[in-house]
């Protein structure tokens, strides 16, 4: 039979490899998580209005915190994570993208109302699909 400490430094190092893994496994699918993109130019009258009246209470709502924003320039190089995203035209556009694939999306911005609404429908179709996703699991 074993010494008491000798079982106990086995158990830590099995349990820092189950945590790793475990870890790893998480990853993934929290950089797989929803985003909502907001594509932006510079001198953007719609991009900067959506910025003033939208843009400090965002990360502060229930839509924020399920789908944080992340700005990106129409102009600059796409990121490789969002290269399946195409037919960008106008800004400010915003795309809600969850596990590499679109939910839907926002052309354009004319006031907190228009924004909103148009949100509204696309974390409902979010839910949506996360909830079909789950049944498929089960």
């Amino acid at each position: 039979m074993r010494p008491v400490s000798c079982n106990r430094a086995y158990f830590l190092r099995h349990l820092r490899r189950w945590l790793m893994l475990a870890f790893c496994l998480w990853l993934p699918a929290a950089a797989q998580a929803a985003e909502l993109i907001m594509f932006e130019q510079a001198n953007c009258e719609w991009c900067e209005a959506w910025r003033e009246e939208i843009g400090p209470i965002y990360p502060k709502t229930e839509e924020g915190r399920l789908a944080p924003l992340r700005r990106v320039d129409i102009f600059a190089e796409r990121p490789a994570d969002l290269a399946f995203v195409r037919g960008i035209r106008f800004t400010p556009t915003f795309v809600l993208v969850e596990k590499g694939r679109e939910i839907g999306r926002i052309t354009g911005y004319s006031g907190e109302d228009f924004f909103w609404g148009y949100l509204e429908k696309l974390i409902a179709r979010l839910r949506s699909a996360r909830d079909r996703q789950v049944s498929e699991t089960q």
